[in-house]
This record gives C-alpha cells, structure tokens and sequence, in this order.
C-alpha cells in the first residue's frame, strides 16, 4: 500500500538570487528567529535562512517546488574557503602553498564542520522528508557540514561578506586558535600520515606545480537511490578530459574519490613513463 503525500501547506516565498523558500508559517518563523539570535546573526530575508536548513529530500518530497540548500552550500562552500585561507595564510607567513592548503584541510573539514552544527544543534531545526529524518539525517555528519555551508552561504548573500567572514572564523575560533607556530608542523604531519586523505587539494597542489593555468572541474554524471540513501557519481576532469570517476553517498564524498582515482592514474602514467625511459 503506498504511503499517502501530504499536501503542502501554505504559499512558497519567491525570494533574491532566484531561490523558492519553502512557506513559513509562525511557529516554523519562531524557530528560525531564535536560531538567528542565537548565532548574532539578523537576517533581513529569514527565507534565505529557511532555504539554508531545507534538505533535498524534503524539497523533492514535494516535487521540488521550493529550493533546498545545494546552491547555498555552493556559496558557502566558497566563503568558508577564502575566509580560512586568509586567517592562515596571515598566521602562517612562513609556510607555502602545498603546506598552507594542507593545513586548511586540516581544519576545514567534515569532521570540523558537523562539530560546529552539533554544537549549533542545526540538524534539529532543518527540515527533511520522513525517510531521510527516519535513517538519522539530523546527525548524519554530511548532511550537518553541508548545512553549516548552507548558513555561511545565506548570511554572505543576505548581510555581505564582512559578517559572513565573521560568522564562519569566530565558528571555527577554537580550531584556528589551536594553531600555533609550535604544533603545526605536528598537524601537517598528521595530514601526511594520513595519506593526505584530502585528495582534492593534493590534485589541485599536484597539477598547479606543473602547470598553473590546469582547468580543474568536478562533473556530476548521476545521482540515484532513495532520498534518504542516495548514491553520487562524479568525474574529474582535468583541461576537459575525465581523469578519474568516484562514486559515494554525497557528492563531496564522491568527488574526492574521482580525485583519489586521478591521483592514481596520474601516478601510474609516471611509473609507465620512467620505465620507458
């Protein structure tokens, strides 16, 4: 017997940027009050904040006719980049490129980021279909990462860079702090033990010493499965030739094993060429 879909309720919010929120009636509108109090945040469109904590399932739950997170997580993705980058390329003049990209991924990763959200307890205000809340998506460490993305995204485009900057380092204050002239040299080496586990930046670091104008693009070839259990596949593709194909359960995930897959043909092509030489 299959499930009756509920029926939405209220009017989708046309908002700036082309985004669809999802309606917000007044206790939802409470909840996304206090959460703006609680992070010193005033957003001026709250439905910008809305779309940040709308997970794609629930958006396709309804035939995707208000927007989930994705492009904001997108923007955010890119604002959380630069505004580490200069918080550690300025601590660090020392160290150089491959060390300082090393380093931020030491910092900026999954692991760091669902900590914030915890900490934040976004996973309970986000929205999401039944099946993806039922299997645990409001502790699901991908989804709690790419939802702190969302929030960054959201507060750059509604209150401007400088808060957003703001919001994003004093977030990642704890982490940053524990850096010191000291212990990074520790911490790079627990990145190099660890296999460099970013494989994306070791790409990036690896073809940008070759060549610094190498175009780099992440492809999504297919998306299938359940909402709440959905399978990726990405290709990368290196000056418009795919070089390595990864597949996972959320498209970072799959991206950095298409990179994985590059980096080993790429180390293949220089084992086959000494041995020709």
């Amino acid at each position: 017997m299959t499930e009756e879909k509920h029926i939405l309720k209220g009017e989708v919010i046309p908002i700036e940027y082309g985004l669809i929120s999802s309606p917000i009636d007044a206790p939802r509108r409470r909840v996304l009050q206090n959460f703006q109090k609680k992070i010193g945040v005033t957003f001026k469109s709250i439905e910008l904040l809305n779309v940040a904590l709308t997970h794609s399932s629930y958006s396709r739950y309804y035939d995707k006719v208000f927007d989930d997170n994705e492009k904001l997580e997108f923007m955010g993705d890119a604002v959380l980049e630069l505004a580490s980058s200069t918080y550690i390329f300025k601590k660090f003049p020392s160290l150089d490129e491959g060390e300082l990209t090393k380093l931020r991924a030491t910092v900026v990763c999954q692991n760091t980021l669902a900590k914030i959200a915890k900490r934040l307890k976004i996973g309970g205000i986000m929205q999401f279909d039944y099946g993806e809340s039922a299997s645990g998506g409001a502790t699901r460490d991908s989804n709690l990462e790419d939802a702190f993305e969302s929030v960054i995204g959201a507060i750059y485009l509604d209150c401007g860079w400088e808060t957003a900057r703001d919001f994003a380092i004093n977030q990642l204050k704890p982490e940053l702090e524990n850096l010191t002239d000291e212990n990074v040299s520790d911490e790079l080496q627990k990145m190099i033990r660890k296999n460099l586990s970013d494989y994306k930046s070791t790409l990036q670091e690896i073809l940008m010493k070759e060549n610094p104008n190498v175009k780099i693009e992440y492809v999504e070839l297919s998306a299938s499965g359940p909402p709440h259990m959905p399978t990726f596949e990405f290709a990368v593709k290196i000056d418009d030739k795919i070089m390595g194909k990864g597949s996972g359960n959320s498209k970072k995930s799959a991206e950095q094993l298409a990179a994985k897959k590059a980096l080993q043909k790429i180390e293949n092509q220089k084992k086959k060429s000494e041995e020709d030489n």
